[in-house]
């Protein structure tokens, strides 16, 4: 790889084109707005099930929490600071905080709604209820009482504030009752804060039903118990959320672990950037809350309903699978599960070590498909048992809280193994989980780097070094999340377990700087942020460009957790422009805006929204792989990447990531197969238009449904089962696209109706085998050779005057369905036409 500061690929720059105008940015901030409320919708849709509705609406609930701290408490700092600086949409900070407060208001009173108007009635429906304390019969109301006189109230901590009392600290997303108190003749109330106790049970349960009252309303309604003597005047419930942006100067910490308990103990105190109060609140409570709190009126937010959600999560676990998703369980990896095909095709029932089966070719995993406990934590527990290990490193930046994972690299070191450890301390959130890790693994006589000045360590990268009877092999791992066993069971994550030795050397390099004095620019297979990532993608981009204007078919695909550095954008522009056919596949923030005319027509833009969270990267450059190069060309070959970064400005310049090619045809197969597939969702696939507003995708009446990652649960089923065949994921679910082809220069059938075939050991590990294909749970058609399909319904496709589309179909009620591939006009030409002729 060239690794000059700039990439040797001129910039395509066209004509009467400003790339710098605002107008072409959307808002970070809003733009991850925009993604909140497609999870909202998810607790809307009625199309899931009601426990998973409700799931959702406290999912809603810890997002939006996290962002008022970070992004909110962000934008009212700059402001305090003076600072003027628009943002690439050209929004001033103060201008960026009115428009998320003027957003943000609507969907926390439409998740109030939800829970009022819909989940709760449905719930109520299903004979669990959640009553008001009025609702409950007498003798429950006695119960309560008895249950508030006994176990509740010895726990609350009445706090007053009069001239006698301070105001009272009041911490961060803690719900509070804001209590108006009278002595007798006394003229003026007296306000006290009662924090609802987190240690006791949110939802109260009424004898042995699911029938519950809340916990703030028992609190609420035996006032009298607690309060003695006094007349209650009013009360209202309310909810702070603090600033999360505290922080200090890394350059003059002299200490990182004690800068960081610092920043968490700031957090503790931090300014308020938002609070959620009753509608009917007193206008003492109100204006005593706002002034002790420093808050102006668009801080404070009315709303209905239990102002928090997240406890609600408890009702998810009632057994109750009339409604709720089918249980998921994580599956063995078939490269990893004791099944091993052999040339003759008898299966190798041995267990060969997991290194013996990463020499035998690289292994994807794909979780929580895959089982990481049996995968990663495998990996990482095989090295610390193995005699013949010398050395494990891993770079941590979030782990469980019982982490197996640490466990391994402490019996790793029990065992006389070299371990050093990457611990990121300014993980936020996650701070104070790493800093007790630090201290176990120090204290068992670990090496432990925690952090550098000025970056974060955001990379998800472990080596082992092994003595073999050839020498020393390097085996990695270079995964997109993070080594933790609870998220891996509910977010999509990639995983490369690799002996590849270039791959090996580069994360020998990669460790050496933590622990070393800077970090090399020179690396042989990974695309190391920040120091050569930026300019690696955008010579792929560029590339891409340069093959469109030779006439030659040029394709972008990369699937995303954010698109919002400008720099990446103008090059997405450029390659539109240039005629490369983009999709992006963006979980949440995108400044991009498809469908610009004469600037991204040629660029869609996509989100999908899931049981699992979408935390995945892949990206795919075509390189001209469709051309015809001739001997000379280095091109021709596409190009996979998975890893740890997303196209942010601080994946790319303030945080140390990792990036690997993934050049196995049979893996390349995997990575194909996952991207064609969601871009073939119809379930929970949104699209987004040139003015950042989202829409679902929905079947055509008479259309299968396809749910991407419900196929990818039942591919890991098979998979897993499987005998007789090192599959891993995918299996040839026939899907109708031609979007990426594989390394070895050849496209994979999957238009529908393609036959799949069972690979040998030595070709791949991807493909179902006909024996694995039985019980297809969605109807297909027949298929055909697409030329004569065309040809056959010739009266009813037209190629439309449109530099996206490549075919027009005509539908039976008149309208224009437009699509990119011959595959997908194909497929809908039989499933609209083959019926009726």
């Amino acid at each position: 790889m060239d690794h000059d500061s700039e990439p040797a690929i001129p910039a395509y720059e066209p004509a009467d084109v400003d790339l710098t105008d605002s107008s072409l940015y959307l808002n970070r901030e809003l733009s991850a707005l925009a993604f909140q409320r497609r999870v909202l919708h998810e607790a809307l849709d009625q199309r899931n099930p009601l426990l998973e509705r409700v799931r959702f609406l406290a999912i809603v609930t810890r997002n939006l929490d996290e962002f008022t701290m970070k992004r909110i408490g962000g934008l009212k700092q700059q402001i305090e600071a003076d600072v003027t600086e628009t943002a690439p949409d050209g929004r001033t900070p103060e201008e960026q905080l009115a428009a998320v407060h003027e957003t943000l208001r609507p969907m926390l009173a439409t998740q109030a709604r939800c829970y009022r108007d819909a989940i709760r009635p449905a719930l109520a429906a299903e004979g669990i209820e959640i009553l008001d304390y009025d609702d409950a019969a007498a003798a429950e109301q006695s119960e309560l009482r008895t249950y508030f006189e006994e176990s509740v109230l010895p726990t609350l901590t009445p706090l007053s504030f009069d001239p006698a009392h301070p105001f009272p600290f009041i911490s961060n997303r803690s719900l509070s009752l804001a209590v108006l108190t009278r002595h007798p003749n006394a003229e003026d109330p007296t306000f006290t804060r009662i924090k609802i106790p987190p240690n006791r049970p949110r939802l109260v349960q009424l004898g042995d039903d699911t029938r519950y009252v809340l916990l703030e309303e028992v609190i609420r309604a035996n006032l009298d118990l607690l309060l003695p003597n006094v007349e209650i005047v009013d009360t209202a419930l309310f909810r702070l959320t603090r600033n999360a942006e505290v922080r200090r100067n890394q350059e003059i910490a002299e200490d990182l672990i004690d800068m960081v308990e610092d920043v968490l103990e700031q957090r503790r105190f931090a300014s308020v950037v938002r609070m959620e109060l009753s509608p009917d609140a007193d206008s003492r409570i109100r204006s005593t809350l706002a002034t002790q709190l420093g808050l102006d009126e668009r801080e404070i937010y009315d709303l209905s309903g239990p102002l928090d959600y997240r406890d609600f999560a408890e009702l998810t676990d009632l057994d109750r699978p009339d409604l709720s998703l089918d249980e998921w369980t994580p599956q063995p990896h078939p490269r990893l599960n004791g099944h091993r095909q052999q040339s003759f095709g008898r299966p190798d029932t041995t267990d060969p070590s997991v290194f013996r089966r990463i020499q035998d070719g690289d292994i994807l995993l794909h979780h929580p498909y895959h089982d990481f406990t049996d995968t990663v934590q495998r990996f990482l527990s095989a090295a610390a048992e193995d005699p013949d290990v010398l050395a494990v490193k891993a770079a941590i930046y979030r782990t469980a809280s019982d982490s197996q994972i640490i466990q391994s690299l402490i019996t790793a070191a029990e065992n006389g193994k070299q371990v050093a450890v990457m611990v990121e301390l300014k993980a936020r959130f996650d701070e104070q989980n790493n800093l007790e890790w630090v201290r176990k693994l120090e204290e068992n006589g670990i090496h432990v780097a925690y952090g550098t000045v000025g970056l974060k360590t955001h990379t998800k990268t472990a080596l082992v070094v092994r003595e073999e009877d050839d020498g020393v092999e390097l085996y990695s791992h270079i995964g997109t999340g993070n080594y933790h066993s609870e998220t891996a069971k509910g977010y999509v994550d990639l995983g490369l377990l690799t002996a590849d030795r270039d791959i090996g050397r580069d994360l020998t390099k990669e460790f050496n700087f933590f622990t070393g004095p800077s970090l090399d620019e020179e690396f042989r297979e990974l695309l190391i942020a920040p120091v050569t990532m930026r300019k690696e993608f955008t010579r792929c981009i560029r590339r891409e460009a340069q093959h469109a204007q030779a006439g030659r078919p040029a394709r972008i695909v990369a699937k995303i957790n954010g698109l919002e550095d400008p720099g990446i954008v103008a090059e997405l522009y450029r390659a539109s422009m240039a005629g490369v056919d983009i999709d992006l596949i963006v979980r949440d923030i995108c400044r991009l805006r498809p469908g610009l005319e004469d600037i991204s027509e040629n660029i869609s833009v996509y989100s999908l929204v899931g049981r699992f969270l979408e935390h995945s990267r892949i990206f795919y450059f075509e390189n001209g792989a469709r051309g015809d190069p001739a001997t000379e060309d280095d091109w021709g070959d596409p190009e996979y990447y998975i890893g740890s970064a997303d196209w942010m400005t601080r994946n790319l310049d303030y945080r140390v990531e990792a990036v690997t090619p993934v050049t196995s045809p049979k893996i390349q197969r995997q990575l194909r197969f996952t991207l064609d597939l969601l871009l073939s969702d119809n379930r929970k696939l949104w699209e987004m238009d040139s003015d950042g507003e989202y829409h679902q995708r929905y079947p055509d009446d008479g259309e299968r449904v396809i749910s991407a990652q419900d196929i990818l649960m039942r591919e890991a089923l098979k998979a897993g089962r499987s005998e007789n065949l090192i599959t891993g994921i995918p299996g040839d679910y026939p899907i109708a696209g031609d979007l990426c082809i594989t390394g070895d220069g050849t496209e994979q059938p999957t238009e529908t109706g393609a036959e799949s075939k069972p690979l040998t050991e030595s070709e791949g590990e991807c493909t179902v085998s006909d024996a694995d294909t039985t019980d297809e749970p969605f109807e297909v058609t027949d298929g055909g050779n697409p030329d004569e399909v065309l040809a056959t319904y010739s009266d009813r496709w037209y190629v439309p005057d449109s530099v996206v589309y490549n075919y027009a179909v005509r539908t039976p009620d008149g309208e224009r369905r437009y699509l990119k591939t011959k595959a997908g006009v194909t497929d809908l030409l039989e499933r609209l036409y083959s019926d009726t002729e």
